[in-house]
């Protein structure tokens, strides 16, 4: 049987994506990430487990307030062999005294729309600048790391209903994916997005999942996060549309809001 973690990792992360687009948007030598509202951590353990194999160090903290999440990633993390080097915390990310607090960061990452776990602009702008003191310790004090997060927007984001995506298993089953816009406030910006999966196996489904998450969110447009980024100190603010880009290979910032498309997801990543 499938549970929700292992669903989730299937149908909605792409860690090996993900990471190479952090890699390529820092655009220098980090060692050093930090992964805020971590989950199951996946991002952070392939972080590791790419750097064990390239023998440089790479050492990851991963930090979430579901004890749950964090002791499924703790399992996972053992079962890949990419614990070495990662730090896994149950805690709060958001506050001065978080879990971690003094650890240095060449990357800070918060993925799967969880800057909007910060419903009020000034918890937006306090968790950015403890977020850019972190970044400041590493390189030997010189900073320069980035703080990146991911949020979507376009036509369709404030408006009512689901979408259904099929994705394979790893045992033969077929995941069916449903995401869904639940509630949607333009005027606050806050939203309710539900995730549900049902697995089928050999043409029959024989699991269910039913709003296995349920995210209660603001919807932070990239112009606020620029604007918030900046704001605290952050040198300068980009976003990326392409988050399939292959290990090694540039990442090329949005330079025309055509780019983006009706709908879109990005990766906004203030310079320190």
């Amino acid at each position: 049987m499938l549970d929700r973690f292992t669903c989730y990792e299937l149908c909605v992360q792409s860690p090996r994506h993900v990471v190479a687009l952090l890699r390529a948007a820092h655009g220098g030598e980090a060692f050093l990430l930090r992964e805020d509202f971590c989950g199951t951590a996946a991002v952070s353990r392939r972080w590791c487990a790419e750097g064990a194999k390239r023998g440089d160090g790479s050492r990851a903290i991963g930090i979430d307030l579901d004890p749950e999440a964090i002791s499924r990633a703790r399992q996972e993390a053992q079962r890949e062999q990419a614990a070495v080097g990662l730090a896994l915390h149950v805690g709060d990310a958001t506050i001065k005294d978080a879990p971690a607090a003094s650890a240095a960061a060449d990357i800070i990452f918060v993925g799967n729309f969880s800057i909007g776990y910060l419903h009020r602009r000034a918890d937006l702008m306090r968790y950015l600048r403890y977020s850019r003191e972190r970044l400041s310790r590493a390189n030997a004090g010189f900073g320069g790391g980035i703080f990146a997060c991911d949020t979507y927007g376009g036509a369709r984001a404030f408006r009512l209903g689901s979408i259904e995506r099929r994705h394979p298993g790893r045992a033969g089953e077929v995941i069916h994916y449903v995401w869904t816009h639940a509630q949607a406030d333009p005027v606050t910006g806050m939203v309710e997005n539900r995730i549900s999966f049902r697995v089928e196996r050999s043409g029959e489904f024989v699991q269910d999942l039913p709003d296995a998450f349920v995210y209660h969110w603001r919807l932070w447009s990239i112009a606020e996060l620029r604007e918030a980024m900046l704001e605290v100190g952050y040198s300068s603010v980009e976003v990326y549309a392409d988050a399939d880009i292959a290990p090694g290979a540039p990442a090329r910032p949005v330079t025309d809001a055509r780019e983006l498309g009706e709908d879109w997801t990005v990766l906004v990543a203030g310079r320190a």
